[in-house]
């Protein structure tokens, strides 16, 4: 098939080198640097002051693509090379972020054309944007002075320079491990999943099949490996990764957490906060520390007694095959076999019916019809043969693009993400319109068959594109305040999370699934069956997201920051206080923690329980009024999707659902209240 050319300009990356990004991003921090060095005092004019604030959008979007290419490469294509040159900009970049949240004249020109008689006649999306600049410069130190000043950007430097460190460890410790696989240890797996070990193996020009810690190969043996010592030997790998306890102690993490969580403490002091919690929370929607405990508590009360079932129900199964105590390298193999034996169902027996082009058609027709928007495939260079780019109409009109790139391999980071490459900005040149890259770890293709996703990896799929669709879909023009920037952090995953709905539905799964042979779609009894899985453990996977809530919770908000013995004393005390799955003393989870140490949660990962709030709320309404309807599609996407962060998240929320969240509609969805419509 001939694809037409991507119509927006996109990145080259058949002809981009590392010294070119490099220089591009040298030169973007120099004219930034030059800009506010020219800028001594507040312009007399307003129109003076307006054209500072159009131009450091102007740097700060120069900036930010060229920087995103790189930071999008070093993240899926990690070499030496790139993380060489990724690692030399990180001291330059961090300064002058840390110079442009200082900068006394430019905070005062914003606070001057805030201040002015014209700020109420100016578009919501330029006040807010003033608004969140004030509060950014606040919160980067503007008010400090002297010894204070430059102690903040020593500590903002440092800060990112160990996030970065946290991250490569976990890589490099994830991709250090391999063992080797006989075929008694193969028992119990899959076909599917023996070929992709094999094929783990001819990468490593091997003759047999590999286990790996990539995701797919993980969870393919916790999942089906009859082999208990195997099971328990990857646990050990996995679970010790970039920590002590692991074979590979060079990647350690503990002296990087421990410093990270020091610095973390010392900044929210310098800026009058007693903790970093508070000033995580100062850009947040919750209201305080103290309030998102509470949530987090509540909502594990609610999910306790499903949970002290479930687990009973697991020891059960286990028993019966001999296993008097169920251990951790246990809990997910025997999961499999309950859910078989309650539902008749098995993730095996779905993945004929997920090959990634029907899931992906699936999802593109979903939205077409939520929103009546098309997307088409066009050709565009690539960084890797497994990428792919598309772009976003609206009636004929391209108003986005965005690429996936969704398989596990050999130098790409761990997870699922959304990155933004461009944003949505009025430039000198006109309109430009928004880029974004979707990344997953999915099981890539074995053989010449398509990739065949786990139900799971659809609900990730989906869960990516909601972040892509909110940084596509917005309709603001101001960069600081388009898509999914100037969101509060604890709002950006509804979008996400409320897309996750869909691959729960008769009517959706119909969409996004063939059989990769007979290319008949999910037939009833295996639809049945997924549906009535679907609160299958809920309670359990709740809990362990509120352990990991409270546990980032509670580490952030320590004064004096914690030591690492304190650190993993936390995280004992929580587990005691809210697991009901057994632990062993040598997991060191905290040490590939990479939401709170390498990304943007720290004091933070509680947002997706808050958000899910949000999302399983707003579907209701769907569900109400038809989870096709129109109507109901295009509200959500002017309330929610098109505003960015130019209204704050509760406005928001509120625009589309009449009132303020509640809390009854998640309850139902996790499947703990009678299943008859809420209010």
């Amino acid at each position: 098939m001939t694809l037409e050319k991507a119509t927006l300009p996109v990145p080259q990356f058949d002809q981009i080198t590392l010294d070119q990004l490099k220089t591009n991003i040298q030169q973007s921090i120099s004219n930034g640097q030059q800009f506010i060095q020219e800028l001594q005092r507040v312009p007399d004019s307003i129109q003076e002051q307006l054209k500072v604030l159009e131009q450091i959008d102007t740097l700060e979007n120069q900036m930010s693509e060229s920087w995103g290419v790189l930071s999008h490469l070093n993240a899926v294509m990690n070499n030496t090379e790139t993380r060489e040159v990724y690692q030399s900009l990180l001291p330059s970049l961090s300064e002058y972020y840390t110079q442009l949240g200082q900068h006394t004249a430019l905070y005062q020109t914003y606070q001057h054309v805030h201040d002015s008689s014209l700020f109420e006649s100016f578009p919501a999306a330029q006040q807010s944007a003033i608004k969140l600049a004030l509060r950014d410069f606040k919160l980067s130190g503007v008010a400090l002075e002297g010894a204070d000043k430059e102690r903040y950007a020593q500590i903002s430097a440092r800060l990112s320079q160990l996030s970065s460190d946290f991250s490569n460890h976990v890589l490099d410790a994830t991709q250090a491990y391999f063992k080797p696989l006989t075929e008694q240890q193969l028992k119990g797996l899959p076909e599917s999943s023996i070929e992709l070990l094999k094929q783990y193996g001819q990468q490593r020009d091997l003759e047999q099949a590999v286990a790996t810690l990539d995701i797919p190969s993980y969870l393919a043996i916790m999942t089906y490996a009859d082999d208990r010592e195997l099971r328990e030997e990857l646990y050990k790998a996995y679970t010790t990764r970039a920590s002590d306890q692991s074979q590979q102690t060079e990647f350690d993490n503990t002296p990087v957490m421990e410093e990270i969580l020091s610095l973390r403490q010392e900044m929210a002091k310098l800026l009058g906060f007693d903790n970093y919690a508070e000033y995580s929370l100062a850009s947040k929607m919750a209201p305080s520390v103290q309030a998102v405990d509470q949530f987090l508590v509540e909502l594990a009360e609610h999910a306790r007694q499903p949970a002290l079932k479930e687990i009973e129900d697991l020891k059960t199964i286990a028993a019966e095959n001999g296993v008097t105590e169920i251990q951790p390298w246990d809990s997910t193999y025997y999961s499999e076999k309950l859910k078989v034996q309650q539902f008749n169902l098995s993730q095996e027996a779905l993945k004929p019916y997920f090959p990634t082009p029907k899931v992906i058609q699936g999802l593109f027709s979903i939205v077409n019809r939520l929103y009546g928007i098309q997307v088409i495939e066009r050709e565009a260079p690539l960084w890797h043969k497994d990428a792919h780019y598309y772009e976003l109409e609206d009636q004929g009109i391209v108003i986005g693009g965005f690429y996936f790139d969704l398989y596990a391999r050999s130098g790409k980071r761990g997870g699922a993400w959304m990155s933004g490459f461009r944003s949505r900005m009025q430039t000198n040149d006109g309109l430009q319109k928004p880029i974004c890259y979707m990344v997953g770890n999915f099981t890539p293709p074995v053989g010449d068959q398509p990739a065949l996703l786990t139900h799971d990896e659809v609900v990730t799929l989906f869960h990516e594109f909601g972040h892509g669709l909110h940084h596509m879909l917005t309709e603001v023009d101001n960069i600081s305040v388009a898509g999914t920037h100037g969101v509060a952090w604890d709002a950006v995953e509804l979008p996400s999370q409320f897309m996750e709905f869909w691959t729960w539905d008769n009517e959706s799964l119909a969409l996004i699934s063939e059989h990769i042979e007979t290319k008949e779609s999910l037939p009833a009894d295996l639809l049945k069956a997924l549906l009535d899985a679907r609160f299958f453990q809920s309670g359990m996977q709740t809990l362990r997201q509120i352990e990991f809530a409270l546990f980032d919770l509670s580490i952030h908000k320590a004064a004096p920051a914690l030591n690492a013995k304190q650190v993993q004393a936390t995280l004992n005390d929580i587990r005691q206080k809210f697991s009901v799955l057994p632990t062993v003393p040598y997991n060191r989870f905290q040490n590939s923690f990479s939401h709170i140490f390498a990304g943007g949660y720290a004091a933070g990962y509680y947002s997706y329980k808050w958000a899910e709030v949000l999302a399983s709320d707003a579907f209701d309404r769907f569900e109400s009024e038809g989870i096709f309807n129109i109507e109901t599609g295009k509200e959500f996407r002017q309330a929610i999707l098109a505003v960015g962060g130019k209204d704050a998240a509760l406005d928001a929320f509120v625009r589309f659902r009449g009132r303020e969240p509640k809390i009854d509609a998640l309850l139902r969805h996790q499947g703990w209240t009678n299943p008859t419509k809420s209010a």
